[in-house]
């Protein structure tokens, strides 16, 4: 199903939730994908269990040397620390838009949509998240939904959101089928 297909996983140095890691990474490989491990810093980055430090992972390639283009979708993890340094680094930002300006496939959970807050690509969109985001998402212009998975296809690319690591299943299948039909 993705036979071929690369797939960018961008996260911070330290602070991602690592299920919500993990998880998608080894469903894009059981699809036959290429999961990139993506960060702001060349080395390896450090995943949490919620507030605990979990395992680390290699870094493939930095965020402000990697081509977007090089890349068929983007995964965006979670954890609170994660997305909130990501949206505060430009080149992530700007990474992260990028998939959206050219209609790539983006599959984001828990707390990662504030890097697509961040990146002003969330207006019209339905989407869900941490029920902590609904303001700053309402804010920014997209209609929040307190839903497990929610795929929204009403703007220039498919918009995948799931709230927690409780709804990682159907965040996978659907993100991968998003990245499938690209």
């Amino acid at each position: 199903m993705l036979n071929g297909k690369t797939i960018a996983f961008l996260v911070a140095p330290e602070g991602v939730e690592q299920v919500e890691l993990t998880e998608p990474w080894k469903a894009v490989k059981q699809a036959g994908g290429t999961p990139v491990l993506i960060s702001t810093a060349p080395g390896q980055i450090q995943a949490f269990h919620h507030l605990d430090k979990a395992d680390r992972f290699a870094v493939d390639e930095t965020v402000d040397h990697v081509d977007p283009a090089s890349f068929d979708g983007l995964v965006l993890p979670g954890g609170v620390a994660n997305p909130d340094y990501l949206r505060m680094v430009p080149a992530a930002v700007r990474f992260t838009r990028a998939f959206f300006d050219s209609g790539k496939p983006v599959a984001a959970i828990c707390h990662a949509p504030w890097t697509l807050v961040e990146a002003d690509v969330v207006h019209g969109r339905t989407i869900t998240s941490w029920p902590s985001l609904r303001t700053d998402l309402r804010n920014a212009g997209a209609s929040w939904v307190n839903q497990e998975v929610v795929v929204c296809t009403s703007g220039p690319n498919t918009l995948v959101s799931s709230r927690k690591p409780d709804d990682l299943k159907a965040f996978c299948q659907a993100a991968t089928d998003a990245f499938g039909a690209q």
